[in-house]
């Protein structure tokens, strides 16, 4: 599952970690004043809690995430032409974009990649691989960066951690359900939850929140769609397409878990990973931006 992104992983453990804290300071109460039926607002408003709760706390980690898990260097003072070439050019179309100067960082990979992330527009990190400045042009380098700070201007990161909050939200709400069933009907239960919820609401919530992962990497790829367009419109058409061009003929680019949502460059390799796939095939792509879309 190399391709479940950050508001798969980074929240599915968030999320269980905090139900089972939750269990344990008694604040999961779920039952009705018998104990022996749910109480479906109850349970609706703590899985908003949690749902929610998770999704926002891996948005605000993100930028730590992202520079620990790629060994990613921020550039406080350029120490050379091509850094002090990557602020400029950041700079520059931050300011078109209309949002706060990002934080620039390069990361040490010889692959081509790069990413944006941050809790907010005006509190983003941009960064980019080694691979990539070696490896293209600077009308193409430039496209890259422009269709990352297309994804902090069009607000991605809040977008999809919203998105998250409310698939996360009826993750947990439908595993208590599927809990409390198996509880009451396979193991007659008639008064509280014993072992058997718990088992099996923590496995419906990995599994439901593995499949839910679908729903979430689906608006991923549209907002994909949308930064290629920013970054067309920020650095041209063509540098846009010659970019995309370059990562399609390159090698199978991998970017840590948390971090493959809001990278340049993702592949799909069967009909089946494409379902979880955070970015579009190349090919199409470049096809949008050549019909002008």
């Amino acid at each position: 599952m190399k391709r479940i992104a950050l508001f798969l992983l980074t929240n599915l453990a968030i999320v269980l970690v905090l139900s089972i804290v939750l269990r344990l300071l008694g604040v999961e109460r779920i039952l009705d004043e018998s104990g022996s039926d749910l109480d479906l607002n109850a349970l609706l408003i703590f899985s908003a809690v949690i749902g929610f709760g998770g999704s926002f706390i891996s948005l605000a980690m993100s930028k730590w995430v992202a520079k620990r898990s790629t060994n990613a260097q921020v550039i406080t003072q350029a120490r050379n032409a091509t850094e002090q070439w990557l602020l400029d050019t950041v700079a520059s179309q931050a300011k078109r974009a209309g949002i706060a100067m990002p934080e620039v960082a390069i990361f040490p990979s010889p692959e081509v990649n790069a990413f944006a992330t941050g809790a907010s527009k005006n509190s983003s990190l941009v960064a980019v691989s080694a691979g990539l400045l070696n490896t293209m042009t600077k009308q193409e380098a430039e496209a890259v960066l422009a269709h990352e700070v297309s994804h902090v201007a069009n607000g991605d990161m809040v977008t999809l951690t919203l998105i998250q909050g409310i698939v996360n939200t009826f993750v947990i709400f439908f595993s208590r359900v599927i809990g409390h069933f198996v509880d009451r009907v396979v193991f007659k239960t008639e008064q509280g939850h014993g072992p058997a919820f718990w088992i099996t609401s923590i496995i419906a919530q990995l599994v439901l929140g593995i499949l839910a992962s679908v729903i979430v990497m689906w608006f991923s790829r549209q907002r994909e769609y949308r930064a290629d367009a920013g970054g067309a419109a920020l650095a041209g058409r063509q540098n846009m397409i010659a970019a995309l061009e370059r990562l399609k003929a390159g090698q199978p680019t991998h970017l840590p878990d948390e971090l493959v949502a809001f990278g340049i460059n993702n592949k799909a390799r069967d009909v089946y990973t494409k379902l979880f796939m955070s970015h579009p095939p190349l090919t199409d792509r470049i096809a949008r931006l050549r019909e002008g879309r």
